[in-house]
C-alpha cells in the first residue's frame, strides 16, 4: 500500500500531518516543530502493510518515496517538499 502525508503550517512554526490511504484518513498530529517532524511521526505510526508514501506540503505532492529513503533522508525529503511547494506557489502567483 502506499500512503499519503499531507503535511500543512497551522500556526506561527507550528505543522500537522495527516496519513490517509485511498482518502481515508488512517491517522495524524497537530503541534510539530518542523515539516522533518511530521514525516517522521508519520512513518513511526505506519503498520508492515505501507511500502511507500508520497509527501504532500500544503497539498502539493513532491514525491513518492520507499519507506527506507522516508527513514534515512528525513531532512533532505522534507527539504524538496518545501521548495517544490514554494517553486510552485511562485509561478501560480
Amino acid at each position: 500500500m502506499i500512503v499519503r502525508f499531507n503535511i500543512d503550517p497551522i500556526e506561527h512554526d507550528q505543522f500537522e500531518y495527516r496519513v490517509s490511504n485511498e482518502g481515508e484518513a488512517l491517522y495524524g498530529d497537530a503541534g510539530l516543530d518542523s515539516i522533518e517532524e511530521c514525516i517522521v511521526a508519520a512513518v513511526e505510526g505506519l503498520g508492515q502493510d505501507a511500502v511507500a508514501a508520497e509527501v504532500a506540503y500544503k497539498s502539493i505532492i513532491s514525491g513518492t518515496y520507499p519507506l527506507a529513503s522516508l527513514a534515512l533522508m528525513t531532512a533532505q525529503i522534507a527539504l524538496h517538499a518545501l521548495q517544490t511547494t514554494q517553486a510552485v506557489e511562485e509561478v501560480s502567483r
